[in-house]
């Protein structure tokens, strides 16, 4: 029996409070459970990098490391690695660069200018999407080799330094931009290259970092294109060629050293796992900014 003078507490509101926080509570749950299918790979190399190598196949695996960082050392004894790295950085830093200035000026070309043939020239950049690039890899050899440019930097930057993604990218963000913002600049005399230069760029900051991280990390992990165009080199004399050359060494016609080329790929990945890592935030909002969010 209730006790005479005691409010009578009601349960409901509680229910619903409970009830309320269910569904962050499942999108939580379905959001870790797809980190940890994303993040499996990568504990996966590092766990192989640091298996015995008299323990590559066991069965069945271990998901414990062994720590055995001996890997490590015979991986990075294994290559030149410091001349590899110096070739991917100014091959990455090049390619960026070209890539961000084209990108700027075809986007806001596009965007806000009217000129003769504007929608054919935009048609075929966006056609070139439909052509997969490996089927091009012959004729581009015979291309380069006639210009005698095979084994350079120049073959692996130059055919780059203009993307699709990255004019359409400024492109949608130039074409949100005020129009007033241009009718004020040109009020005051200002020409197109100097407000490009003083007022568009300047606010398209987080689009650019985005357009240039995505540029940066498939230059980074380009293996196809610097593998057919600097043939010739050895893991002690990298020439040109980028890192991911370097890690394509351990796969041999004799097998593959499942335990060096795993520790490879560790340290040669986690530069670019930190980059991404400190420059999440801006890569998000550059792509809200872009008019591709929803």
């Amino acid at each position: 029996m209730e006790a005479i003078g005691q409010p009578r507490v009601s349960v409901r509101p509680r229910r619903r409070r409970v009830l309320k926080h269910v569904p962050n509570v499942i999108r939580f749950i379905l959001l870790s459970l797809l980190g940890i299918v994303f993040a499996f790979p990568f504990y996966w190399v590092v766990l192989t990098s640091l298996v015995p190598p008299d323990h590559i196949y066991d069965f069945p695996p271990s998901l414990l490391p062994r720590w055995n960082w001996v890997n490590y050392a015979t991986a990075w004894q294994a290559a030149n690695w410091t001349r590899y790295f110096l070739n991917t950085a100014v091959i990455c830093l090049l390619t960026t660069l070209l890539t961000l200035i084209t990108s700027v000026l075809a986007g806001y070309a596009f965007a806000s200018m009217r000129f003769r043939g504007r929608g054919l020239i935009f048609a075929l950049i966006f056609t070139s999407l439909i052509m997969p690039p490996v089927v091009m890899i012959i004729p581009d050899y015979v291309l380069a080799h006639d210009f005698g440019i095979l084994n350079t930097y120049t073959v692996q930057i130059i055919p780059f330094a203009a993307g699709t993604f990255g004019i359409f990218l400024l492109l949608q963000f130039f074409r949100g931009m005020p129009s007033e913002l241009w009718d004020a600049a040109r009020m005051d005399g200002c020409t197109r290259i100097r407000y490009l230069r003083s007022v568009a760029v300047p606010l398209s900051g987080p689009v650019l970092t985005t357009v240039g991280l995505f540029v940066f990390l498939a230059s980074y992990n380009s293996l196809l294109w610097p593998l057919v165009m600097t043939n010739g080199y050895g893991a002690q004399d990298p020439g040109v060629q980028p890192i991911e050359v370097g890690v394509y060494q351990f796969i041999g016609e004799n097998g593959t050293a499942w335990h060096l080329l795993s520790a490879a790929t560790v340290f040669t990945t986690l530069p670019v796992v930190i980059i991404f890592l400190i420059l999440q935030r801006v890569f998000v909002r550059g792509i809200m900014r872009s008019g591709l969010q929803g």
